[in-house]
């Protein structure tokens, strides 16, 4: 990587610790006359005002975004970001942190090395969802997941599953979760899916609290395509890495796929998902 000349924060609008963190990294680079950029809201909150910049205008020319708090921010950033070819590193000032690269305290000695470049880009694999309703068809993307889940308590929503255009089997459930391999430890996982290795390029389809024989995952490849259609009479929530984007009726269709392009994570060092899985879930050694 050559030389920063634009760097965009995203700090937790309401946590002190992001907003100190961004407050150093953006004294730090302004001093070495790098451009840097916050989002509105995010800049009022955390007392950088003075560095705030309307959405629309916020990711071209960017060389670095850095993400100033849990996975949930960093969540919040791939909206912004992707799907521009601008690397998002993360920094966990929030709980689990299993998408971000650095701890708060490494932030600080690392601001050299990521000034001059020098740090490495993974690519993760994306989620593409084409929302047909009423309304028309319209695309999203996540990094985690989309779930298609019942909006009232006590009662089942039911789906129509195509893979590949071929017909498949009724899901009766709660509803269903479609991740990809980084989405796998997220919500999936709570509906004991498969953790799998973000190395791979692949969907993992999860149905939450079955009301079938068959409730088992299903680990698709990514050039596979998921074919949703609500046929039970209730209303279906869709949410997208927490976002809610669309409330289905009889008839609507969701379609999952592999998106085109890769989310860019930066990172310092190389990562080793079995020893965070290690550290998170707080493995003995043998």
């Amino acid at each position: 990587m050559n030389a920063l000349t634009a760097v965009g924060l995203i700090p937790h609008r309401e946590r002190a610790l992001s907003h100190s963190l961004a407050q150093t990294a953006a004294a730090w680079f302004l001093e070495r006359d790098v451009e840097v950029r916050v989002p509105r809201d995010e800049a009022e909150a955390a007392g950088l005002a003075h560095l705030a910049c309307d959405a629309e205008k916020f990711v071209p020319g960017l060389d670095l975004v850095i993400s100033l708090g849990g996975d949930g921010t960093m969540l919040y950033t791939v909206q912004l970001v992707y799907p521009d070819p601008v690397p998002i590193l993360g920094v966990n000032a929030g709980q689990l942190g299993y998408l971000t690269a650095l701890e708060p305290d490494e932030l600080e000695p690392a601001l050299p090395r990521l000034l001059a470049g020098d740090f490495s880009v993974s690519e993760r694999m994306m989620l593409e969802v084409a929302l047909t309703t009423a309304g028309g068809v319209r695309c999203e993307y996540a990094l985690n997941e989309t779930v298609l889940e019942k909006r009232e308590a006590g009662h089942l929503v039911r789906f129509d599953l195509s893979i590949n255009g071929s017909a498949f089997t009724t899901y009766a459930a709660d509803g269903v979760i479609v991740a990809t391999a980084t989405g796998s430890t997220a919500y999936s996982f709570s509906a004991r899916g498969p953790i799998v290795s973000p190395a791979l390029r692949c969907l993992v389809l999860t149905p939450i609290s079955p009301h079938m024989l068959f409730d088992r995952s299903l680990v698709l490849a990514a050039t596979e395509e998921l074919d949703f259609v609500v046929t039970g009479s209730r209303e279906v929530i869709a949410t997208m890495d927490g976002r809610r984007v669309a409330q289905l009726a009889v008839g609507d269709r969701v379609t999952c796929r592999a998106a085109d392009e890769p989310l860019r994570l930066a990172q310092l060092r190389p990562r080793d998902f079995h020893q965070i899985l290690k550290a998170k879930f707080a493995l003995p050694d043998r």
